[in-house]
């Protein structure tokens, strides 16, 4: 068991060279390499966490300015609306005012109508009465008094 302790012994001597360059390596690598990159990967690592983090608050901002833009939309759809039907209730109020007026002028035309037609019917009594009284007179003179010849002659002495 001596003989593999001292084989060991000597290996141990012979890799310490070895071992010391791996160590330096490592310790020049992490220097050199594996620091720098380290540092560039917790940059970029830190940039991108900054750029989402970013990325949220704008769209956190892009969201609260999309609600305050649809509710203005909203409001304004509403004052449509609104200002829609004002002017359809003013539309049917004044197609009411001319309707009324339509119906008073006709209605005073229909009066004014019937007036003028009590006159002619009154007009026409006034002739129809006068013209049967003449009639009236020619039957009594024709029955009365000339007799056939008034008859034949028309029924017409003046």
């Amino acid at each position: 068991m001596g003989g593999i302790f001292s084989q060991l012994g000597q290996l141990f001597v012979q890799s310490t060279p070895t071992v010391i360059f791996v160590f330096l390596l490592l310790v020049i690598l992490n220097k050199i390499f594996f620091q720098p990159l380290i540092r560039v990967m917790k940059q970029r690592e830190e940039k991108t966490t900054g750029a989402l983090a970013r990325a949220r608050e704008q769209t956190e901002a892009a969201g609260s300015r999309t609600q305050e833009y649809e509710l203005g939309f909203q409001a304004a759809r509403h004052e449509v609306y609104r200002q829609r039907e004002a002017d359809r209730q003013a539309a049917v109020k004044e197609r009411e005012e001319t309707l009324q007026k339509a119906r008073e002028r006709s209605e005073a035309l229909v009066h004014e109508a019937q007036l003028e037609l009590e006159a002619q019917v009154a007009a026409a009594k006034k002739e129809l009465g006068a013209a049967t009284q003449s009639m009236a007179g020619e039957i009594v003179e024709v029955v009365l008094g000339n007799g056939p010849s008034a008859i034949r002659s028309g029924g017409t002495q003046s």
